[in-house]
């Protein structure tokens, strides 16, 4: 197969599962790109098989380990498309039935990367695929047991994406490499306040399907307050990338300001919302994507902008 072409199919096929990292990832620099563009794709199918309502636990635990092994070249990648697109014959997203469907042209985009980003990619990508499959069996209306059980399955979900993204900002960046020493903590934290956001936004339409991810003894201005010391770590997370790196610093920074804006929405309405309602409108997020152009780079603007869109939040 022609290389370009399977790194065209990547670009398009990024943009058809997810508008928002289509706008973000792109913000990298080029070889960052690919490799991150890549890694999204790759965890994506992990997440289809997760979210997947048609497929029983024990379904989703067979469908995972193959596609485990196609990663981690224990198999080839055909022993996992052909049974997954049988078992999603009735999947509605029909994006992510192609995205499974070119498997093969994702991994062989995945072969061409050094040796150490492949062996960090295969860390994330395991982990989380092996997070998720010891959360199959406690999808239900109650939630999980604790805030350390959130945490955790918050970790397996996103923060483990965080350790990724440090690691090859670190291998880019002998600036970030040095900074970061002694503070990777906050790269786990920055994952997981995306992931409780994401939580807190959908738990009304997860419940309704019988699911929550949220802890049964925590309300909503507990996690609130959690996700909100969390999104404290991600600003430290951020002005930590060094200001001449700007792609990279967007990339967080973009990230970071929609789910800040997205948790005040939700504080905004306390416990009476719905997804529809909290979510950011599009002429929002392309005014914030302008704004970063200009505040990347500055650490006062990104410390001004996270003390102004947090001010709700931050309320007793």
């Amino acid at each position: 197969m022609n290389p370009q072409e399977d790194l065209a199919y990547q670009k398009a096929i990024l943009g058809s599962v997810s508008r928002t990292f289509a706008l973000t990832i792109p913000l990298l620099p080029p070889e960052m790109e690919v490799v991150v563009g890549n890694t999204y794709l790759l965890c994506r199918i992990v997440d289809t098989i997760e979210d997947a309502v048609e497929l029983t636990p024990t379904e989703k635990q067979t469908l995972s380990k193959l596609f485990l092994d196609s990663v981690l070249g224990a198999a080839p990648a055909e022993s996992f498309v052909a049974p997954c697109l049988y078992a999603l014959k009735n999947h509605s997203n029909t994006d992510e039935l192609d995205l499974i469907a070119h498997i093969p042209t994702v991994l062989r985009i995945f072969h061409t990367f050094p040796q150490a980003n492949q062996a960090a990619i295969s860390r994330c990508v395991s982990i989380m695929s092996d997070g998720m499959t010891r959360f199959h069996h406690r999808q239900n209306k109650d939630g999980l047991k604790d805030l350390a059980e959130f945490e955790d399955y918050c970790y397996v979900v996103a923060g483990v994406v965080g350790e990724l993204l440090t690691t090859l900002f670190a291998s880019y960046s002998p600036v970030f490499d040095r900074r970061i020493k002694g503070h990777e903590a906050l790269a786990i934290g920055f994952g997981q306040a995306l992931q409780m956001t994401n939580i807190l936004k959908d738990s009304p339409e997860d419940q309704a399907r019988g699911v929550n991810w949220k802890p049964a003894r925590l309300n909503q201005s507990d996690l609130l307050q959690i996700a909100t010391d969390k999104l404290a770590d991600s600003l430290k997370y951020i002005l930590l990338i060094p200001k001449n790196e700007a792609g990279m610093r967007r990339f967080c920074f973009l990230a970071f300001g929609l789910a800040v804006m997205t948790l005040g929405k939700i504080a905004d309405r306390s416990a009476m919302f719905n997804s529809s309602s909290v979510k950011l409108s599009r002429n929002t997020v392309w005014i914030f994507y302008a704004f970063t152009k200009v505040a990347a780079t500055s650490d006062y603007l990104v410390k001004a902008f996270y003390f102004v869109a947090s001010r709700r939040l931050r309320q007793p």
